[in-house]
Formats: C-alpha cells, structure tokens, sequence
C-alpha cells in the first residue's frame, strides 16, 4: 500500500486524480442547460432567503445564512478537513488513509442512510467534506458529526449550485481524491467538472424509480452525460440497475448491493432506563401500551390520532400512549394545534414536558430523537407511507426488534418492506382516509413507482396497532423476526466501501507501480539498419 503521508490538504490537486484511470473525454452538458441553471441562480437564492426565515420560525437551530449562501455561490470555504491523530486511526493501511472524500447527501434520509459508511472510513483515516441541501439534513450532519468536525476530520457546508465556474471553485479548494452521492443525486455540470478534474465519483446506494427514468429519459442529452461522466454506479436493486442501463449508462460501470438502509441499524441506542429518565417524570409512565408513529407527513397525522382515539375506547388500552415525531420541524407547530382540536391530553418535547401518567399524545418535536421513540415503544408506524411520499426507512424500527406498520405507499424502499413483510416483522395497512390506491378486489399487491411490488393492505391502521398491543408476545416475536433480517444483510454497508475502495486502490496502484521497459511499446524509428565494417546488417539497438 503506498504511503500517503506526503499528501496534505494545502497542496494543490494530486497526481492521485490525474491519475484515475477514468477512460474518455468528459461530456459537458448541453448550452440550454447551463443557461438555465444562470438564469435560475438569482431566483434560488430567493428561495433560500424565504426557506431561512420560515426554518428560524420553527425555534430549532438553523444554519447561518450568510455561510450558507457563501458555500453554495462559491464566495468562500473553509480550509479542507485535517487527517486525525494516530491514536485516532485504526487502519493506517487502509485505502482510505488521508484520502479526502467528498459526499453529497441531500437530506434527513440520505444523510442517516450514508452516516455508517462515512465513521468507518473515518476510522480508517479519512477526511471528509460532507455537504447537504437542505436544513434537516444539514442539522442532522452537525449531530451525527460534531465530534469529527470539532477536530477537522469532517468539514461540513450546503452543496453549491450547479453552476459550472461554482463548481470549479469548490473543487479547487476541496480537492477530493473521490467524490460520493447518495441514492439519486446527480448534477450534470458538478459530474462534468469531476471528470475534467480526473476525480472519479460513485452513486452509492443509487436508486431510480421508473418515474425518476422516465424523467431522466425525456432530458436524454443531459442524462447520457450524466451517466457518462459517473465512474461507478452501485444499485441497491436490480430494477435500478436496468433502469441506469437503459439511460445508457456502461455496463461494466454498474454493480449491484444491498441498500445501505440495511446497514442504519447498526449505531447502538441509548440504554432502556437513560432513555426513560430523559423522556418521562418516573418509570411508572411508561409501564403501560407505546405505540409511535414516526416520521409523518401532511395527512398522516389525521389518521394517527383517530386511530389513537379509537384505540383508547377499546378494553385494556384505555391508558395507551402515541408518540408522534413529525418528519419535517416547520409542521411541529401545525401538528400540536392538530392534537389539541382532538381534546387529548398531550406533552411537547421541544417545550422539555416529559410524559406523565395522565399522557395520551406525547409530540416530539425535535431533530434526532427518532431512534430513541422507537426504542421506547412497542410498535412502530413508519410515515411517509399512508400518504404518496413513498415510504421512509424501516431499518431503523426494525433493528430495534420492533414490529413494524407502513402504509400502501412504499415505493421507496418497496424491496425493505417486502423483506420484512415477508419474514413477519411488517404488516401493510390501509392509507390514509383521503388517499386510498386505486385497485381491483383481485390485487395482491401494489405496484409502486419504481416497479416494484408492495404487499397490499392487510389490515386498518387500528386493527394492526390492536392486534400488536393486545398480544405483546406476538408483537415481541415478530420484532425479533425483524432484527434477525436486519443482521443477517447488515453486511451491505461493507460489500458498498469494499465497491468504493477498490476505486482507490488502483489509483493509488497506478501511481506506486514503475513502468516496466518490457512492457513499454517499440519505437520503431529507433531501429535503423546499418552496415558494419565486416559487411553485416545491424539494426542500431544491438550493443
């Protein structure tokens, strides 16, 4: 393994990424392209003045705007990230020692899905610049990272526009040896300035519904160069797979993996009994049925609390407790007025009430606490899925040994809840009142965006929350179900980085190996004939 040591961040760009073995010329996306992202420039940042003051609005913390503006315009950086300390460093051998790695995660989801990935390079020694679009996964990188950025590993900014000259600028001052995006995040000038650059990228974790393809399809000129100027494509399913390949993506770019989601669950929760110290007044106010929904949207919360309210008439669960953590912070306010028209007698987190006997709703509204309710309860309803959004991860529930409840809506993570449906850890319930799928009495299962098969509804969502709390060891089996499936694939986020460091090792290899004479091609103008003084033919290479 060549030593890298010699590498540090103030030197300019590498011989490492001019040497990345990335064959062909990059494909500049086409005129109107950029055209369009200038005159959309101004117009966005508008947008993001707007979306600042309504996030400030919420109470939690917001990132500074001017930082903000200065990252995504290209106006100013920070320095780039600080290899750790020895002691800090389990792997010096590894392919990712003092690399610096650039990882784009959009929001909340990405973000939670790539985190285990990025500590195990850091253990490994790498420097990471991590960069988010929007404030819930800007202020989930801040916790899950703070540590890591305190001491310069990790350095954290919005990600620029697309914006060709921005792009440049960032790059220049980052210099990444190799730069990862999560699930479906492509931008056709930052993949352009990459590949000029020799700096080879990954889509980890890539997923593309047929929804997503058909958009990407009727923009062809944009998305071939896209795919093009992409190194490598690990598909977390095989539908996404063909999809990439359809948009004409190279088949020896594409490799296939288990979704990282099945990897979320492993960062270890807090012990039971801190958890119930932090969240209620005595041990006596949770010794009675949990029940959380997780992760909601518009819509869902409605269904939430009729459910609850129903739940409460039925014999055995008249003290039953709903945790309910919204999935965006500017709704917490709209959801608390949502419980209040419902008569019940609920507690804010964000105003620090902690659940009390007397508790029926409790809403936690805050940012990161999420594991934490699942852990704290004894089912979980996983949002995003009895209305059209798609689903959000079950992983998390699921290595928690928690039974686990999704609407029809899973098309984006359909491959997880057919998985865990199937092993008995999920079940499948109606959506919300509103938002029924259409489809025959004969469907056995939904179709969702991507293709993929989603078990149909089996149930309403108070028959399946009834069913698991009425039966705790029913409920407890079925969790178990679920964690031993999540263990069992939790190995995907290993077969990912061992896909992404083997990028890295044959640029490092290209670098340390000398040219072999042997190998090196003939010269033929090299070889003339000429005549000895004894009359023979020589050619002029012979000593």
């Amino acid at each position: 393994m060549p030593d890298k040591n010699a590498t540090t961040s103030s030197e300019p760009p590498s011989a490492l990424n001019a040497t990345a073995g990335q064959n062909g010329q990059a494909l500049s996306p086409p005129w109107y392209y950029s055209l369009v992202i200038k005159l959309l420039k101004p117009l966005y940042r508008i947008a993001l003045w707007r979306r600042h003051n309504k996030a400030t609005k919420t109470g939690l913390p917001v990132a500074d705007y001017k930082s903000e503006i200065d990252a995504r315009y290209g106006r100013r950086y920070p320095l780039p990230p600080r290899l750790a300390t020895a002691t800090e460093v389990s792997e010096r051998t590894s392919a990712f020692y003092n690399t610096l790695i650039w990882c784009h995660a959009v929001s909340l989801g990405e973000t939670n899905t790539i985190a285990p990935m990025l500590k195990q390079m850091l253990k490994q020694g790498a420097r990471l610049w991590i960069t988010n679009t929007t404030q819930t996964g800007f202020a989930r990188t801040e916790a899950l990272f703070a540590e890591a950025i305190a001491a310069g590993q990790v350095v954290h900014t919005f990600v620029p526009v697309d914006d060709k000259a921005v792009i440049q600028k960032f790059v220049d001052n980052a210099k990444p040896d190799l730069a990862m995006f999560v699930e479906t995040e492509l931008w056709a000038n930052i993949l352009a300035v990459l590949k000029q650059s020799n700096i080879p990228s990954v889509l980890v974790n890539a997923r593309l519904s047929q929804k997503s393809y058909d958009n990407y399809a009727k923009h062809a000129a944009v998305s071939k160069g896209m795919v093009h100027n992409l190194t490598m494509i690990i598909a977390q399913d095989a539908d996404s797979a063909k999809r990439f390949r359809y948009l004409g993506t190279d088949v020896v770019k594409i490799r296939r993996a288990n979704s990282l989601k099945w990897s979320t669950g492993s960062m270890q929760p807090k012990p039971l009994d801190q958890l119930r110290s932090e969240f209620a007044a005595n041990t006596q106010a949770l010794q009675r049925p949990i029940w959380v929904a997780g992760s909601t949207h518009d819509g869902e919360e409605t269904a939430v609390l009729n459910a609850h309210k129903q739940l409460l008439t039925q014999p055995h669960m008249e003290n039953a407790l709903l945790i309910l953590v919204p999935r965006h912070p500017e709704r917490f306010d709209a959801v608390a007025e949502l419980i209040e028209q419902t008569g019940l007698n609920y507690r804010r987190r964000s105003e620090q009430q902690l659940i009390d006997a007397d508790t029926q709703v409790y809403l936690a509204d805050t940012m990161g606490e999420l594991g934490d309710c699942y852990e704290l309860s004894d089912v979980a309803l996983v949002g995003g899925s009895l209305v059209n959004i798609g689903g959000h991860n079950p992983i998390e529930a699921a290595s928690l040994a928690k039974p686990i409840i999704m609407g029809p809506y899973t098309q984006s993570c359909h491959e997880l809840v057919s998985e865990l449906s199937a092993a008995g850890a999920l079940v499948v319930v109606d959506a919300a009142e509103g938002h029924a799928q259409k489809r025959s009495n004969k469907q056995s299962a939904t179709k969702g965006s991507d293709g993929g098969q989603t078990p149909a509804p089996q149930s309403t969502l108070l028959q399946a929350v009834l069913q698991w709390l009425a039966y705790p060891e029913q409920a407890q089996r079925a969790g178990q179900l679920g964690a031993q499936l999540v263990a069992k694939k939790s190995d995907a986020m290993q077969k990912q980085l061992a896909m992404i460091e083997s990028l890295l090792i044959k640029k490092q290899i290209s670098l340390s190996a000398k040219p072999d004479p042997k190998q090196e091609p003939l010269d033929l103008d090299y070889f003339k004939v000429r005549t000895r003084s004894d009359g023979r033919d020589v050619d002029s290479g012979e000593l």
